[in-house]
């Protein structure tokens, strides 16, 4: 697919924003999906590239956020396998059905995250009691949102930041970070399988991961400076920007 120099630069300037968004609080597919198709790319092709791009942006938050000594691989390596094979098999599952069902769904619990994050005072700078062990959060929260994403995908930092505070009693600067990593897992797994597919624009895909690369890395500076100051009122943002837009698009109830 040919593009002018002026589009791909948008393209990569799209993709800053939202992987600085993305390093944060999540939802910067709001940005890039829409422009990935006002490109003129099919909806399967802008799914597949959007996993290209956001990948570069998930890795460069995920390495700063290493780098800061924010996640611990060694607890969550059963949660990283099981997020890689849920996003496997959910790219599988999506290529065969329909994913309407779940779009008409996906903004009311979009909702009740931010209703969650705004209020629950689990929601700090210390962590809280865990409730999973590590397999059992593998199981559940990883293999599960991991499979999400691969079937569907907006919203999915809000899940796994939920599951992280909620469950395994993370504070939120640690549980986002670690959502980071999940994030990337999911997805390079679904980077995968769409690429099989033979729906990948590299060309667009790569221009915009230049911008997400290094708007991940200032999002994630941003996290280990201010951290819950800065992404409780973001996360809570983005949730309910998600949960509009996708009611408006779904129901049209809005404009």
């Amino acid at each position: 697919m040919d593009m002018d120099v002026i589009t791909l630069l948008l393209l990569a300037g799209c993709g800053l924003v939202a992987g600085f968004i993305d390093a944060i609080a999540g939802g910067g597919g709001l940005l890039t999906l829409p422009a990935l198709l006002a490109a003129g790319l099919s909806p399967t092709q802008a799914l597949a590239t959007n996993k290209l791009q956001s990948s570069f942006g998930s890795f460069s938050a995920t390495w700063y956020f290493a780098r800061h000594g924010y996640i611990d691989f060694s607890s969550i390596k059963w949660s990283v396998l099981l997020t890689f094979v849920g996003s496997m098999c959910g790219t599988l599952l999506v290529q065969q059905i329909d994913a309407s069902a779940l779009a008409r769904l996906l903004p009311f619990l979009l909702m009740a995250f931010a209703l969650y994050f705004l209020f629950s005072p689990r929601v700090g700078n210390q962590d809280s009691h865990r409730r999973l062990g590590h397999i059992a959060f593998a199981l559940t929260v990883g293999l599960g949102v991991g499979f999400y994403d691969g079937f569907f995908g907006p919203g999915t930092g809000s899940f796994f930041a939920v599951g992280f505070v909620a469950l395994a009693g993370f504070n939120l600067a640690k549980a986002t970070a670690h959502s980071k990593l999940l994030n990337f897992t999911s997805n390079i797994s679904a980077l995968i399988f769409f690429a099989l597919g033979g729906n990948m624009v590299w060309t667009l895909g790569l221009t915009m991961a230049i911008g997400q690369f290094i708007g991940a890395r200032l999002g994630s500076r941003l996290v280990v400076k201010r951290g819950v100051g800065l992404i409780r009122p973001l996360l809570v943002i983005m949730s309910l920007a998600m949960s509009f837009k996708l009611l408006n698009q779904h129901y049209a109830w809005i404009g």
